[in-house]
């Protein structure tokens, strides 16, 4: 979803959200596992680049255009006075450069198009939803232990794909977390069986994931409680704002009202 037009994490936090209540519809326990790509935008590998968009069949104008957009770019390091001689750079893109967004979703594309054939011919139910860097394997099924060999089956297919392609999975970001509406304490399995990371993974009582704080039962307890004692501490910021004989007026604090703490208060408030 991200780098996509029209397309937030909201819209992320919707779709998670109404897949697993789906789920709980049908009696099934959603397990989510979430995993990072290191260096995502500067370890985009040029000539695979250059393969996709040809592959995809773009005008030639445009593989001309991004032949020598991505070819042949030097680089330097600059430190006060240092200054490091010039290396020739056949990885990465600006990652605040208007096209970083494109480029990196038809990367990703081709990924992703290859991991869900492997996972179609080896039968394993397994959903994706991507926000640029940051994927997430959700896995539906009565019993637990078939949804963590399900995401741990995902999560080696797609560390072995990714390092095809030049990028790599930041281990220590990797997390597990399951979703059930079942009454009483929830104890989720382990995944206790990840030799790629080389240790147990724990489901946690609440999960952050592109900025939104879930918990198994889906009350957003601790969302709320979050956003709502920041948005009131960027309130009290506010006074810091006036001068020390006046403050803001009412158009400045209606204005700073809208803009700054409603977006902090109200975030994800559609899930």
């Amino acid at each position: 979803m991200g780098g996509l037009k029209h397309r937030s994490t909201t819209d992320a936090r919707v779709a998670l959200t109404h897949f697993i209540k789906t789920g709980w519809i049908k009696n099934l326990t959603t397990s989510t596992l979430a995993f990072d790509i290191t260096q995502f935008f500067s370890s985009l590998n040029h000539q695979i680049l250059l393969l996709i968009l040809e592959k995809s069949r773009f005008d030639i104008k445009v593989l001309n255009f991004f032949k020598n957009y991505l070819v042949n770019v030097k680089m330097t390091y600059l430190w006060n006075n240092f200054s490091s001689p010039i290396h020739n750079i056949n990885v990465g893109i600006g990652q605040g450069s208007a096209l970083s967004p494109i480029l990196s979703a038809l990367y990703l594309s081709l990924i992703f198009y290859i991991l869900e054939k492997h996972l179609k011919n080896l039968k394993i139910p397994v959903s994706i939803l991507s926000f640029i860097d940051n994927g997430l394997f959700i896995s539906q099924n009565v019993s637990l232990h078939v949804s963590n060999t399900n995401i741990f089956c995902s999560y080696n297919i797609v560390s072995n794909l990714l390092t095809k392609f030049g990028l790599v999975v930041e281990h220590e970001k990797t997390e597990v977390f399951h979703f059930s509406r079942q009454q009483g304490e929830f104890n989720p399995l382990p995944l206790d069986y990840t030799p790629i990371r080389g240790s147990v993974l724990r489901s946690k009582d609440s999960w952050r994931y592109l900025g939104f704080y879930f918990d198994h039962k889906l009350l957003f307890k601790h969302h709320i409680d979050f956003y709502s004692h920041k948005a009131i501490s960027t309130v009290k910021c506010m006074k810091m704002l006036g001068n020390s004989s006046r403050g803001l007026i009412p158009l400045q604090k209606h204005c700073l009202y809208r803009c700054c703490i409603l977006p902090i208060a109200l975030y994800g408030f559609q899930a």
